[in-house]
C-alpha cells in the first residue's frame, strides 16, 4: 500500500459516506471556503457505486417513486441547500391540507389535526377525547420512569394524554417515522420537542407557552431567493428525491469518489489521521487533518474496534430493524374511495401486517400515468423481523392482501414496480440513547479532528440530517482554524 501524499497534498477533511449527510456536509465545507486565500482541500469517499446513500428514486412504465424516503418537511437549511445548487425551480410541494388517515376497525378515519376535528372525529371516543383533553391541561400522574430518569414513548403519551391517543395516534406515527415500538424507544430521543414541552411544567399546552415565550422574539429576515412554503406542505423535486444528492455531487465533482471502501483510520503523531481505502484503481491511502465518519452505526463500530473499544461498543447498542419497501401501481378504477390524501397508517393491534401506505400520485403530479395510483408500502420494523426472511414475491402478496382490506374495491394484480428490502433500515432511539451518546461523546474527546454524524443521533429526517450536516461542518471549520499540523 502506497505511503500518504506529501504534505502540499494533505487534505482538510475526509468525509466517509456520500450520502445526503456526508454530501451537504463536503459542499458545505468547500462553499464557505471558496474564494479565501486557502480553500479547503476535501474528498468525500462512497463505498456504493452511486451518491444519495438511503435516497433512491426509480422510474418505469410511466412511474417515478422512492424506495427510501419520500418526501421532506421543507426546513429553512434544506430550502436554502436545494437554493445554492441550483434546484429552486425542481422543487415541488404537496397541499398541506391533504389529510392523513389510520385505519381503524375496518375504516380510514382521518388524523384530527385541530381543537374542532378533535372534537368531530370518530377516531377517538368521547372518553378519549376527554382524557387527552384534561391530560394536556395538567391533569397527569406522576412518571414512573422505565431506565434511570427515562420514560418510553408509550409510557410518555398513555400518561400525558390516555390509552386511546397511544394506541390509535401515536402507535402508527412510530410505525411510520421510525418502524418502531414505542414501548422500546425513549420520549426524550424520539419526541424531545413534546418531552421538553411537558418539562416546561403544568401540562402539555402550558409547556407549549412557556417554550413558545422562550424563543426570540425577532426573526431573521427571509431570503427572497428561498421558497415560503406554507405550514404543513411536504417537499420534493420534479424528478424525484434523489435530485438533491446527484446536483450536490456534481458540484462537488472530482472530491466525490466512488466505490472507494474503507478498511480502517488511524491517527498519527502530526494529528492527522489516515485512512486506508479499497479502490478500483488499488489500495489507497489518503492523509487528512479532520475526518468525518458519516456511515451507519454498525459499520462504524468496526472501524473503532481497534481505535476504542468503549465507544465500538456503545454504537453496537443502536437497532435497526428490517423494512421492506414495496411500491405498487393499480388503476384507479380499483379503489373503494379516490385517493385524495397523504396515506394511512395502521396501528400494530388492527391484524394488519403492513405499517403503512402512501398515496403518492396524490401528493405529488407525475408520478403515475393517467388511470393509474401509486402506493409506496412499508412492512416490517421492530415488530415483524421475520419480514427479512421471505422472498420478495411472498411480501408482494402479504401487502396486496392487506390493501384489499383496507383501500382496494376489488381484487386486480398490481403492477409491482419495485421490493426494496432494508435490511437494517432506520436507527432506533431507544431507552438509553442519550446515554450511548455521552459514552461516545467521552471517547472522541481522545480524537480531535474525528467526528461522527449520522441519523442516529437526533433525528432521522432528510431535513435533520442537512441540518446536522451544516451543523457539524462549522464545527469542523472551527477545528481546522486553531489546529496546526
Amino acid at each position: 500500500m502506497s505511503e500518504p501524499a506529501n504534505p502540499s497534498t494533505l487534505l482538510d477533511t475526509l468525509v466517509v459516506g456520500a450520502g445526503i449527510t456526508g454530501l451537504t456536509l463536503a459542499f458545505d465545507l468547500q462553499q464557505k471556503s471558496s474564494g479565501t486565500a486557502h480553500p479547503a482541500k476535501v474528498l468525500i469517499a462512497e463505498s456504493q457505486s452511486r451518491v444519495g446513500g438511503r435516497i433512491v428514486t426509480a422510474s418505469g412504465d410511466g412511474f417515478l417513486w422512492e424506495e427510501g424516503p419520500n418526501s421532506f418537511a421543507p426546513t429553512p437549511e434544506l430550502l436554502q441547500l436545494a437554493v445554492e445548487v441550483g434546484l429552486k425551480d425542481e422543487l415541488v410541494f404537496a397541499d398541506g391540507k391533504l389529510p392523513r388517515f389510520v385505519y381503524w376497525q375496518g375504516e380510514l378515519m382521518p388524523v384530527p389535526m385541530s381543537p374542532p376535528a378533535i372534537v368531530s372525529s370518530k377516531l377517538l371516543t368521547w372518553r378519549g377525547k376527554l382524557r387527552a383533553f384534561f391530560g394536556a391541561l395538567g391533569f397527569v400522574p406522576p412518571a414512573m420512569a422505565d431506565v434511570g430518569s427515562e420514560e418510553t414513548v408509550a409510557s410518555f403519551f398513555e400518561r400525558h394524554l390516555g390509552r386511546e391517543v397511544l394506541r390509535r395516534l401515536v402507535e402508527p406515527f412510530v410505525s411510520g417515522v421510525y418502524a418502531g415500538d414505542p414501548r422500546q424507544l425513549s420520549a426524550r430521543a424520539a419526541f424531545g420537542r413534546v418531552a421538553r414541552m411537558a418539562e416546561a411544567g403544568g401540562g402539555l399546552v402550558a409547556g407549549a407557552i412557556r417554550t413558545s415565550r422562550q424563543k426570540p422574539k425577532t426573526k431573521a429576515t427571509p431570503d427572497p431567493n428561498v421558497p415560503q412554503p406554507k405550514r404543513g406542505q411536504l417537499g420534493s423535486f420534479r424528478r424525484g428525491l434523489a435530485t438533491l444528492p446527484e446536483a450536490i455531487a456534481d458540484r462537488l465533482g472530482d472530491a466525490v469518489q466512488l466505490n472507494w471502501h474503507l478498511i480502517r483510520v488511524r491517527p498519527t503523531e502530526r494529528r492527522t489521521y489516515i485512512a486506508e481505502f479499497s479502490t478500483p484503481d488499488g489500495p489507497k491511502r489518503v492523509e487528512a487533518r479532520s475526518v468525518v465518519l458519516t456511515t451507519p452505526t454498525y459499520v462504524t463500530a468496526d472501524l473503532f474496534d481497534p481505535l476504542h473499544g468503549e465507544i465500538a461498543r456503545a454504537l453496537r447498542g443502536f437497532v435497526y430493524p428490517s423494512v421492506a419497501c414495496v411500491v405498487l401501481g393499480y388503476p384507479t378504477s380499483a379503489f373503494k374511495r379516490p385517493l385524495n390524501g397523504f396515506g394511512n397508517l395502521i396501528p400494530r393491534n388492527q391484524g394488519i401486517r403492513t405499517l403503512g401506505t402512501i398515496w403518492s400520485s396524490s401528493l405529488f403530479s407525475g408520478r403515475a400515468p393517467e388511470g393509474w395510483n401509486l402506493l409506496i408500502n412499508f412492512i416490517g420494523g421492530t415488530g415483524d423481523p421475520a419480514i427479512a426472511e421471505l422472498e420478495k414475491e411472498e411480501i408482494v402478496r402479504v401487502v396486496h392482501r392487506d390493501l384489499l382490506k383496507t383501500l382496494l374495491a376489488r381484487d386486480v394484480d398490481p403492477k409491482v414496480l419495485a421490493v426494496h428490502l432494508w435490511k437494517r433500515a432506520i436507527p432506533q432511539y431507544c431507552l438509553g440513547h442519550h446515554q450511548r451518546w455521552e459514552q461516545i461523546d467521552r471517547g472522541l474527546q481522545e480524537f480531535p479532528g474525528l467526528y461522527l454524524c449520522g441519523n442516529y443521533s437526533d433525528g432521522v429526517a432528510v431535513g435533520d440530517c442537512v441540518r446536522r450536516a451544516r451543523d457539524r461542518a462549522a464545527q469542523i471549520r472551527q477545528y481546522l482554524a486553531s489546529a496546526t499540523v
